[in-house]
């Protein structure tokens, strides 16, 4: 029966006097992403929202939606004995303890597929500025200094008929070799099992790595970032790279040695690269992205408005399921065993 009248001023008084008691925050999300996920991004559940710039706090929280700039290891995880998941906005996991998580029962998710065309279009703005000497010619516009046309000003390389070699075949980089075939390259990739229906689609050809460093014009890592891949490409693997090629990383900084490419970059046996990711982000080696044949960019492979809400939404999404009793959408696998 609906009040009405004086019975409804005296409901209304009621309400005004003792308003409902406040929510205490069950879900952590990283304050970068307010703006991609609205004010309420998971219904029925309060939100505290927190920088990058702070740490993990203890609390009785559930869910923590996370940026990859955040660790999350076991002592992140003790001070949260309810937690159920951490949905990590990133594709790439390497911030997250997944044994930890494991023991403790937690899920882990990410955010694959979405940013799969707007990194692979990066890393081909990547490949285009090394290969065509972007930066050097920007550089001579800036600074007053071009003194005309000239027929052997910056000669770069053309890609037509040039190998282009994946160190990673998966999405991102399956899409990458996508674009290849526009300008008329020859694709080959490395990875720890066959791909027979992307070698079928592309005529790509499978090579063990030192194989692959060698027969590549241009070389681009999109591999993942685990113990067995940290510092990669070492010196020995740079110097096996065709002398002259081009470099590029759109996946992970510490599958670099950074001074290692600096050597191969400063003997010319490395003509030019292309990084969006670097090992310490976001304090860079000024000596590396200020050098004239490195285009180097802040980690913006995904920074398309699309992709990024796409991400966010995603990760909010694996926590409104998870907190709803459901499967996550995207789980990531986690050693089993508390």
């Amino acid at each position: 029966m609906v009040a009405t009248g004086e019975s409804a001023l005296h409901n209304k008084g009621k309400d005004a006097n003792h308003p409902r008691p406040m929510m205490i925050p069950d879900v952590l999300i990283a304050a970068e992403l307010k703006e991609l996920v609205g004010d309420d991004p998971v219904p029925g559940h309060a939100v505290r929202w927190i920088s990058s710039r702070e740490p993990t706090p203890a609390g009785d929280y559930r869910a923590l939606v996370s940026l990859l700039s955040r660790p999350i290891g076991e002592a992140e995880l003790s001070g949260m004995p309810r937690l159920l998941i951490v949905a990590n906005c990133a594709v790439g996991v390497d911030n997250v303890d997944l044994a930890a998580c494991g023991r403790r029962g937690v899920i882990v998710t990410n955010t694959p597929d979405v940013l799969t065309d707007s990194t692979a279009d990066l890393t081909w703005l990547l490949i285009l500025a090394a290969a065509r000497r972007a930066k050097e010619g920007m550089r001579l516009l800036e600074r007053n200094e071009w003194a005309g046309w000239d027929p052997t000003l910056l000669l770069g390389m053309e890609l037509k008929g040039r190998t282009l070699g994946l160190v990673g075949a998966g999405r991102i980089g399956q899409a990458v070799a996508r674009r290849a075939v526009g300008f008329g390259m020859q694709v080959a990739y490395n990875a720890p099992s066959p791909k027979p229906e992307f070698e079928r689609e592309l005529r790509a050809q499978r090579l063990d790595l030192i194989a692959l460093l060698q027969r590549s014009d241009v070389v681009s890592l999109h591999c993942p970032l685990t113990s067995d891949t940290r510092h990669l490409f070492s010196r020995e693997r740079f110097f096996a790279m065709r002398p002259g090629a081009i470099f590029v990383n759109t996946a992970r900084g510490e599958l670099v040695d950074e001074p290692a490419l600096l050597q191969a970059l400063n003997s010319g046996h490395v003509a030019a690269a292309g990084l969006d990711v670097f090992w310490n982000e976001p304090r860079v080696s000024r000596t590396l992205v200020e050098h004239p044949r490195v285009v180097a960019l802040p980690h913006i492979g995904s920074a398309t408005h699309e992709t990024r809400r796409a991400m966010a939404a995603l990760a909010v999404g694996n926590v409104r399921a998870v907190l709803a009793g459901k499967p996550p959408l995207t789980p990531v696998a986690v050693p089993s065993g508390r």
